[in-house]
């Protein structure tokens, strides 16, 4: 009994040794070397390699995202100056171009007339073509107290009010976001002078 154990063994052992020598004369043929034999370990579902990389490339998309949204309502708000400062200087122009106006160009300035000179002004990273104003002429009351309403034709005497609303169509662009149009407006009122 002993022996057919031993020659089982011995023959288990022979034939191992026949299948690594063939496997060594394989690979000396096709130069391949014992480490690219071994076998393949299987990962295992807990492994988490390669989970920082993942885990950057989201955060940072999130991260870039609301940081070109800040950057985008800092351009907002830069243009919301620039759209008060227009209405302002639109204002100016009407005021002193009423009635009474002499020796200017564009005397009894119209509302065309206001676009026209406002988007000749060059406003920096902003476009004419998105920059409208609308003027609106009141006229005053005559008794106390002061009110003022709109006149149903332009009333451009000297006493009377003009109102320039301007209105900037802005482009609003954020990454992964909807892209959309604000419409950025400020309105100035002053009594004409001339």
């Amino acid at each position: 009994m002993m022996d057919c154990t031993n020659s089982k063994r011995g023959l288990a052992r022979s034939v191992r040794e026949k299948i690594r020598l063939c496997i060594r004369v394989v690979l000396r043929r096709s130069s391949l070397s014992a480490e690219s034999m071994k076998p393949l370990r299987r990962r295992s579902l807990v492994d988490d390699s390669g989970a920082a990389l993942i885990e950057f490339a989201v955060s940072a998309a999130v991260l870039f995202m609301m940081l070109l949204g800040v950057i985008q309502v800092c351009y907002a708000l830069y243009v919301y100056s620039y759209v008060s400062d227009a209405a302002r200087v639109a204002t100016r122009y009407a005021i002193v171009r009423g009635s009474n106006c002499t020796g200017m160009p564009d005397c009894n300035a119209t509302s065309t007339q206001i676009q026209s000179y406002l988007r000749n002004i060059p406003y920096p990273g902003m476009s004419a073509n998105n920059l409208t104003a609308t003027a609106t002429w009141l006229s005053v009351s005559t008794t106390p107290p002061t009110t003022w309403t709109v006149c149903a034709t332009p009333c451009r005497n000297p006493g009377n009010a003009v109102q320039v609303q301007v209105t900037y169509q802005f482009p609003l662009n954020i990454p992964y976001w909807k892209n959309a149009t604000v419409n950025i407006s400020s309105t100035s009122q002053m009594v004409i002078s001339n």
